[in-house]
């Protein structure tokens, strides 16, 4: 239990929601001149990341690894598709099933895209231990909200 749960406290500056929620915020408004340079938004990234990461992804694991439903899952796959990064293809097998995979475009953008976590962890400003503490304490958090 947080502090502000302990003492019922109202005061903004006491919420780890809004700790969260502006930490949030100025990490992807760093990150926005970082990918606009890529041609992408925050939430096209991730979806590359994961790509990047496994070349061939159906949807729905595309959709659970980044926590999006289908319907805001869409429309960046076809933007995606549009900008010639992605191809989109329906299994032979099962209609309802898609699978993504990266064209040569989007193999390509790779290399441009790592200088992108090494200029954002310079923002940050933490050692590799604060990192890794942040992340593990996120993940709980996440895990802990999504049990509730």
């Amino acid at each position: 239990m947080d502090h502000a749960e302990q003492e019922g406290s109202l005061l903004l500056q006491d919420q780890l929601c809004f700790a969260l929620y502006a930490a949030s915020r100025s990490v992807t408004t760093r990150y926005r001149p970082l990918l606009e340079e890529l041609g992408l938004t925050y939430p096209q990234y991730l979806v590359m990341l994961v790509l990047w990461d496994q070349d061939s992804v159906p949807v729905r694991n595309l959709g659970a690894a980044l926590q999006l439903e289908s319907s805001t899952l869409s429309p960046l796959l076809k933007r995606l598709e549009s900008s010639g990064l992605i191809h989109r293809q329906r299994s032979a097998d099962d209609e309802r099933s898609v699978t993504i995979r990266l064209t040569q475009a989007g193999t390509d953008l790779r290399e441009k895209a790592r200088t992108v976590p090494l200029a954002i962890g310079k923002a940050m400003g933490l050692t590799l231990e604060q990192d890794t503490t942040a992340k593990q304490l996120l993940r709980l958090l996440t895990a802990n909200v999504n049990r509730s």
